[in-house]
């Protein structure tokens, strides 16, 4: 039977680990190749291969109708971004099968992913996936399928004048308890820039008053925002990153941030130009008010894969194209060192003297104005003024000498 001589029918791909994920980026050219161990002899058929690229969202609602009708709303929807068919070994012409003999059989394939995709993401209403598959077909048995599935990550560089550009907001709010003005809490943060990367720490410069009559705790957090659509109608998802918690601040008092570090774990970049599914992130201060609900300001982040250039301003598309050394900026030290004293310069007498002012006595009464407004004349006779006229004309008892001696 042809269930005992087929050993093994598998899908490798080029660069990835063994039983482990691969990873592509758009416009890459994926290659591998179907595996096929035979213990006997065996009639094959057709060995067909297709890769398979989308995206889908699906949930459900329970809608009611009455007191006692209820039913359930689905929702569902699907954007196809890669399909890729090809045959590996096609049937003899004559429409018999193919007689492979017993040991190890490989098929290559090579197939171009298009410019334009979706990173690979895993959600709970949706997910974006990319497959290959293989069917094997054989005569008087069913057909042997074999999958794999592999990565995409689409580049975002945030090396980009939109994403360098920082980003700041401001949010006021009253304290109330039992209809009564307990006071106000107002919160300013600002963060360098719009994109980051995992792995990075973003420096939150905030400032919170605490004009209230009891005392506040302020926290930062980075929160993930799943957005799923599907005939007009959106499911989202929210759920916090990574966050931090700063020190009470008693009533009436003031706390500011100068650059309190938020470190980025390693999650998936921003998904922001797909049409059912979108993952987008954002830097939230929030401050925790007794009694009443909290203070929450959002500044947006983008999540990228190309992290900042050295030189902050440059495009990936330079840096990609230039290999640069950038051995030399480990010598720089963090902090500079602190510019000589004036004595260290200029310790001369000389000197000390010449940048003395005057004695009141040596002015007389031209120093009427603050002793600091005095200015030291020129040490020195300026140039004479430019005059067409020879101001020193030559004698006329001067014979003139002749050039041509």
């Amino acid at each position: 039977m042809i269930f005992d001589r087929l050993k093994r029918f598998s899908i490798v791909l080029e660069g990835a680990e063994r039983d482990g994920p691969a990873a592509f980026s758009p416009g890459q050219a994926v290659s591998g190749r179907v595996v096929l161990e035979l213990a006997a002899a065996a009639r094959l058929g057709a060995l067909r291969l297709r890769a398979m690229g989308a995206a889908r969202v699906h949930w459900t609602e329970s809608r009611s109708a009455g007191s006692s009708t209820a039913y359930t709303q689905s929702y569902s929807d699907q954007v196809e971004f890669l399909s890729h068919r090809d045959t590996l070994l096609a049937p003899p012409d004559n429409g018999e099968s193919t007689v492979l003999q017993a040991g190890r059989h490989e098929f290559p394939f090579t197939f171009q992913l298009p410019e334009t995709l979706v990173t690979s993401f895993e959600g709970k209403h949706g997910s974006v996936r990319y497959w290959v598959k293989a069917k094997l077909h054989r005569p008087w048995a069913t057909v042997k399928k074999a999958k794999r599935e592999f990565t995409v990550i689409e580049p975002i560089d945030i090396n980009t004048p939109a994403l360098l550009a920082p980003q700041a907001g401001a949010k006021e709010k009253l304290a109330r308890a039992w209809y009564c003005n307990r006071g106000q809490v107002s919160v300013t943060a600002k963060i360098d820039r719009k994109g980051y990367t995992p792995g990075e720490v973003i420096p939150i410069f905030a400032e919170i008053d605490n004009c209230t009559s009891r005392a506040v705790v302020p926290k930062a957090a980075i929160i993930q925002t799943q957005t799923f659509i599907a005939r007009g109608t959106k499911k989202q998802k929210r759920s916090v990153v990574t966050s931090i918690t700063g020190d009470s601040i008693p009533a009436g008092k003031r706390e500011v941030w100068h650059g309190r570090a938020l470190k980025i774990p390693p999650v998936g970049p921003s998904i922001l130009q797909c049409r059912i599914l979108q993952v987008e992130y954002s830097l939230k201060v929030c401050v925790d008010i007794p009694g009443t609900s909290k203070l929450l300001l959002e500044l947006p982040l983008v999540i990228g894969t190309i992290p900042l250039h050295p030189f902050g301003s440059r495009t990936s598309s330079v840096s990609s194209q230039y290999s640069v050394n950038l051995d030399w900026l480990s010598t720089i030290p963090e902090q500079p060192e602190a510019p000589p004293e004036y004595s260290a310069v200029v310790s001369s007498p000389e000197a000390e003297q010449s940048l003395a002012p005057p004695c009141r006595s040596e002015l007389g009464d031209i120093l009427e104005g603050p002793f600091f407004a005095y200015i030291q004349e020129f040490r020195f006779r300026p140039p004479p003024l430019y005059s067409e006229v020879d101001p020193n004309p030559p004698s006329d008892s001067i014979r003139p000498r002749c050039m041509t001696c």
